[in-house]
């Protein structure tokens, strides 16, 4: 998601809706049943090739994890992958149309596309479930709620494994995360991706702005770095990774991480779940699914559970991570440096 121009209006739009079209899902229209006021169609339809599962095991699970995933989006604008049968999965950032004028939505200036882009919020299950009915199998809300969306409420590292690189390299990654947040009297807490991948995340106390927040991202990016060069890295170009796992310090402003119990368009439909740092190098992205999940939270939810109390930024961090260029804007001039290079040799 591209960083967005912080002057959303919080007024909750009204799109104008076609009721003809309001209930599809990419499909045809007509309804197999109804929850909470959501006509729900197609249900046994493969839900995407490879899924292994159908429309109807998408909705149950979203159905069945409502009460732990709402909280997770609520008040977040939200953007969507969604997949239509026998078409590539797409983002979904704006909404639709035909979206029930009954889902709340916040307008936030997009400076990329220079528009103003409608993002739902996912305050309740009927949201949930009419976008279970569209297709949306992954779920991406933004760091920051419309309360102020200037302030993120956690501060995040992703941990990417190179190409051919397992889940291991990425859970080896994440303790050093760990022992990096340590150094710095910080605790956080640790969700697979739902992929390959290992999320970090920290609840800050509110206080600091966007940039400080972006600094000690970047510096806890280094520090963790530096415990392990060679199975770590902070390099934002690919070619430039050497095979070592990306601590990926860019996911602030305006960036979205996929929610913890959000599904994922993979083989099996696997879920983002939260672990027990404890327990993260005994068990695999496979363990967690959208059959699996369900009955791991009917009396608890593990993320709350595991979630430390915000905590304050230390300001030797914030310094330090200042001092650090600013990855997009470095790997930019790094092309371009690139780019003249090649075309000086070629001449």
């Amino acid at each position: 998601m591209e960083p967005v121009e912080l002057t959303a209006s919080t007024d909750h739009l009204r799109v104008p809706v076609d009721r003809k079209a309001s209930g599809r899902d990419g499909d045809r229209v007509g309804a197999d049943e109804t929850r909470d006021g959501v006509a729900l169609t197609n249900l046994d339809q493969p839900l995407f090739d490879g899924s292994g599962a159908s429309k109807r095991d998408l909705v149950d699970y979203l159905d069945a994890v409502a009460d732990r995933i709402v909280p997770q989006l609520r008040g977040r604008p939200l953007s969507v992958v969604r997949v239509r049968p026998g078409q590539p999965q797409f983002m979904q950032k704006n909404l639709p149309r035909y979206t029930p004028d009954w889902v709340s939505r916040v307008s936030i200036w997009a400076e990329a596309s220079r528009r103003e882009i409608a993002y739902a919020l996912c305050d309740d299950r009927r949201t949930l479930l009419w976008f279970a009915n569209q297709r949306a199998v992954e779920y991406h809300p933004t760091l920051a709620t419309v309360g102020d969306l200037s302030r993120t409420t956690h501060l995040v590292l992703d941990l990417d494994p190179p190409e051919g690189g397992g889940f291991a390299a990425g859970v080896a990654a994440a303790l050093l995360v760990r022992q990096a947040l340590a150094d710095a009297g910080l605790a956080g807490a640790v969700k697979t991706s739902g992929a390959k991948g290992v999320h970090v995340f920290v609840p800050v106390e509110p206080g600091p702005d966007a940039e400080e927040l972006a600094a000690a991202t970047r510096a806890l990016a280094v520090r963790a770095e530096r415990l392990d060069p060679a199975l770590a890295t902070t390099a934002f170009i690919r070619e430039d990774r050497g095979g070592k796992v990306f601590v990926d310090p860019t996911r602030t402003g305006g960036a979205t991480v996929v929610s913890v119990y959000s599904p994922r368009l993979r083989p099996g439909v696997p879920v983002s779940f939260p672990v027990a740092w404890d327990d993260l190098a005994s068990v695999t992205p496979a363990d967690f699914t959208i059959r699996t999940v369900p009955a791991l939270v009917t009396q608890r939810d593990p993320w709350t559970g595991l979630m430390p109390p915000p905590q304050r930024l230390p300001a030797d961090l914030i310094e330090e991570g200042r001092a650090i260029p600013v990855p997009r804007v470095q790997a930019m001039h790094e092309g371009r440096r690139r780019a003249r290079a090649r075309r000086a040799a070629a001449d």
